[in-house]
């Protein structure tokens, strides 16, 4: 049977179209095929370019950056522990006194009893009460003289006593001991304390500075000032002075420990185990 023109026309049409359907499938098919391994790709590329964008590039530390090291605490020393006294010591004065006016307890359970007065150089007031304090506290304890058959009593500035302690500047006590020829002096410059009878003499620069055999060793300054004390007292009490017995050992009391240990250890008392 003859096909019409038109027919023909529409057969041409439809034969176009399902080749252009096949050939857009196969192209479709063909990117089916190509597109995953592309995406893939392109999304591990991303992930990729994601993660370097991320991932944060080393940081070199900067001086602020930098742990600094911390510095541990100090304790700031107490009246306790002190090895010297801070602030200016003067080095000369009037030459004249001031004592204190009130007593002190009976110092000492037995032996012979010793007066005692307290006085410090008229522009040393401010250290009188330092001063009687530390006189009550040395001669009461039981390693003192009080162990060694002595009792103390401090008594008003103008009762009887039986000897003075003196707390004075270098140059007075300087004036002071060289009265029977003691020269407290070391390189010209008054260093030690000293006794004169009657009269226990204690240098200010060493009361306020102590000195190196003490503060080498860590000894608080309230033990030198005990050693001073006890040191000056022995000479009032008739003791003169003695050597270092061992290496190691600690030093009699009647060492003069202000110039040097000779050896020995620091020792503030004459009976360090209170008589025993």
């Amino acid at each position: 049977m003859a096909i019409s023109p038109d027919r023909a026309s529409v057969g041409r049409v439809r034969l176009r179209w399902a080749a252009t359907i096949v050939l857009t499938a196969c192209a479709l098919g063909a990117a089916a095929i190509w597109a995953p391994e592309g995406m893939a790709w392109r999304s591990e590329q991303a992930r990729t370019l994601e993660v370097e964008v991320e991932a944060p590039a080393p940081v070199e530390p900067t001086r602020d950056a930098t742990t600094k090291p911390t510095r541990e605490a100090t304790t700031e020393p107490t009246r306790e522990t002190a090895l010297a006294e801070p602030g200016d010591v003067p080095a000369s004065g009037p030459g004249s006194f001031v004592g204190a006016l009130e007593g002190g307890p009976l110092l000492g359970a037995t032996g012979q009893l010793k007066q005692v007065r307290v006085a410090v150089e008229a522009n040393l007031t401010a250290e009188l009460d330092g001063l009687t304090a530390a006189v009550d506290a040395v001669l009461g304890d039981p390693r003192s003289w009080a162990a060694g058959g002595y009792r103390f009593q401090r008594v008003p500035y103008y009762a009887p006593h039986d000897f003075t302690i003196y707390l004075v500047t270098r140059e007075t006590a300087y004036s002071m001991c060289r009265v029977n020829g003691v020269d407290i002096r070391v390189d010209g410059v008054p260093y030690t304390s000293c006794r004169q009878v009657g009269q226990v003499i204690i240098n200010l620069d060493r009361w306020r500075l102590s000195v190196p055999p003490y503060v080498d060793n860590d000894i608080p300054l309230k033990l030198y000032r005990a050693y001073v004390i006890n040191h000056e007292v022995g000479h009032e009490l008739g003791r003169g002075h003695v050597g270092c017995p061992a290496p190691g050992r600690p030093a009699p009391v009647m060492l003069p420990q202000t110039l040097g240990l000779q050896g020995c250890a620091p020792n503030s008392w004459p009976y360090p185990d209170g008589g025993n």
